[in-house]
This record gives C-alpha cells, sequence and structure tokens, in this order.
C-alpha cells in the first residue's frame, strides 16, 4: 500500500471519529461564560501604587522576573563551569555564544562596535529566547480559576509570555531605538549623523528635494518602533492564541465537544512548532536587526 493511501484512509478515520463523535455527545450551544481573552488578563497579585503609576506585581512581572533570572543564572552557572572537554550543556551554551557574537554582532557591526555592544545584543537574545520559552510552559499563574488542595487555594496551570504583551516589546524596542540613535550621534556628531540619513548621490539635487527626502527617512526611523515591536508581539501571541483555540478553547467556546478532537493533535503541532522554532526565530531576529540598526547608525555611508 502507497503512503498516499495510508494517509488518505488515517484522515479519512480520524474524520469519521470525530463525526461519530458528534452525533453522540451532540452540540451543547455556545459557551457564552467562556472568555478567551481573560487568558491574557492581568490581574495585580501584589498591588503597588505610586502616585498616578500602577506598579503592581502581576503575572507579566512575574514572567519578566523569571526570564531575567534564567538569563542570568545560565550564563553565571556557566561561567563557572567551562570544562576543556564541553559537555551538552556546555556545548549548547557555545553554539548560542557563537551564534550571537559572530553571526549577529559581528557580521553587522565593524570589529571594534560589535566587540563593545555584543554583551547588549547577546542579552535581548537570550532574554527575549527565554520570555518566549517559558511562555509555552504550563505554569501555575491563573488566578482567575482556582483549585483546592489540602485546604489550599493554589492557581492552576496556563500559558503566558510576556512578549505577547505588546507593552514589553515596546520597551525593549524603545532601549534598542534609543541606544543606536545615541550611538550614531556619539561616533558621527549630532548634525553629522542627521546628515547620514540621507542616501549619497544627492549633492546636486535641491533642497526641497533633500529636505522631501529626509523626512521619508525620519519616518522610517519611527517605523522601526512599530516594526521591530509588533513583529515579536503578534508572532508571539499568534501563537498563544492557536495553542489556546486548537488545545480545547475552540470546543469549549462552541459547545462541540467533538471538535478538540480535530484541533487538539494541531495544539500539539504548533507547540513543537512554537517551541523549536518560533521561539528562537523571533528572538534571533530582533537581535539581529538590533546589531543592524546600530551598525547602520555609524557606518560612514547611508
Amino acid at each position: 500500500m502507497k503512503t498516499r493511501t495510508k494517509v488518505l484512509i488515517g484522515l479519512g478515520a480520524y474524520l469519521a471519529l470525530a463525526v461519530v463523535l458528534g452525533v453522540i455527545f451532540g452540540n451543547a450551544g455556545k459557551n457564552d461564560e467562556f472568555k478567551p481573552q481573560n487568558e491574557f488578563k492581568l490581574d495585580a497579585w501584589i498591588p503597588i501604587k505610586v502616585g498616578g503609576i500602577d506598579l503592581s506585581i502581576n503575572r507579566a512581572v512575574f514572567y519578566l522576573l523569571l526570564a531575567t533570572g534564567l538569563t542570568i543564572a545560565t550564563m553565571v552557572w556557566i561561567s563557572r563551569r567551562m570544562q576543556q572537554k564541553p559537555n551538552r550543556v556546555q556545548t549548547a551554551v557555545e553554539v548560542a555564544y557563537d551564534l550571537t557574537r559572530t553571526n549577529i554582532a559581528g557580521s553587522n557591526m565593524d570589529a571594534s562596535m560589535a566587540t563593545r555592544w555584543f554583551p547588549f545584543v547577546a542579552t535581548l537574545f537570550f532574554f527575549i529566547w527565554f520570555s518566549n520559552i517559558i511562555g509555552f510552559l504550563p505554569l501555575p499563574t491563573n488566578t482567575e480559576n482556582e483549585i483546592h488542595v489540602f485546604g489550599l487555594t493554589l492557581p492552576t496551570l496556563a500559558i503566558y509570555a510576556a512578549t505577547a504583551n505588546v507593552s514589553v516589546p515596546l520597551a525593549l524596542t524603545l532601549v534598542v531605538w534609543i541606544s543606536y540613535n545615541v550611538q550614531g550621534i556619539r561616533s558621527k556628531g549630532f548634525f553629522p549623523y542627521f546628515a547620514s540619513w540621507l542616501p549619497p548621490g544627492l549633492e546636486n539635487m535641491n533642497p526641497l528635494g533633500k529636505a522631501f527626502i529626509f523626512v521619508i527617512e525620519a519616518i522610517s526611523q519611527f517605523a522601526r518602533l512599530i516594526s521591530l515591536s509588533v513583529r515579536l508581539f503578534a508572532n508571539i501571541l499568534a501563537g498563544h492564541l492557536l495553542l489556546l483555540f486548537m488545545g480545547g478553547g475552540l470546543a469549549v467556546l462552541l459547545g462541540l465537544a467533538a471538535l478538540g478532537v480535530l484541533t487538539f493533535p494541531l495544539a500539539f503541532f504548533f507547540l513543537v512548532l512554537e517551541l523549536g522554532l518560533i521561539a528562537t526565530l523571533q528572538a534571533f531576529i530582533f537581535a539581529t536587526l538590533t546589531a543592524i540598526y546600530l551598525g547602520g547608525a555609524t557606518a560612514k555611508s547611508h
């Protein structure tokens, strides 16, 4: 029997099972009590307000602290246990180090800039990577739905990523945006830096034309605030939404239990995809674009 035939038979049996379960369990109707958006709701665990500023400790803050702690602890732990013959953990860290040092920083900045800004770029990469990875691991952080164990009230398991909250990628992007502009001004001077935004070959263009192109370049610089932050936010948020709905949220929302048979395997596929590819890829893209912006701000040409 050909592989194609086996696949078709498997899919047919899979769909037939869903139909049979749908007939048996039927449709309970739309579930109005289930609110998917509440999965991203941030309840204050420890309310802290200073003036009009809300500094409360919530789930997003917990994940940020967790990612920060993992980033620091991992690198300190490895740096103190480096061996001449590395084990698997050290080998993986050395590969990640070489990726950030050579491929990200070294390929997009000159040698002196790469040496100076490598710690910043590497920290961004590892912090975002840890934030993305732990965001797909079920942790007891859901305080909206609680369970009682031996008299103790405990939060239920949930997945949440700080990078799925647009404020976190935007804050990281602001740090990057300010850093490369300040570095460009320090390297070239205030007016020469902004003059470098104009591409070469415009020496004979009239001032009005130069001003028009400068405005376009300025808009593109500010647009990086949106493109860099939204790219990370949208990809991680989309991954969590897919897992939420494919893992049973859609079946609960529609009141169709049999639908879970079809969607749950897809949830497992998306989980593997997010953990194995998207989480690392988004950290790599963010760090690489940061290195490109830093290199471009200090380069002699446009």
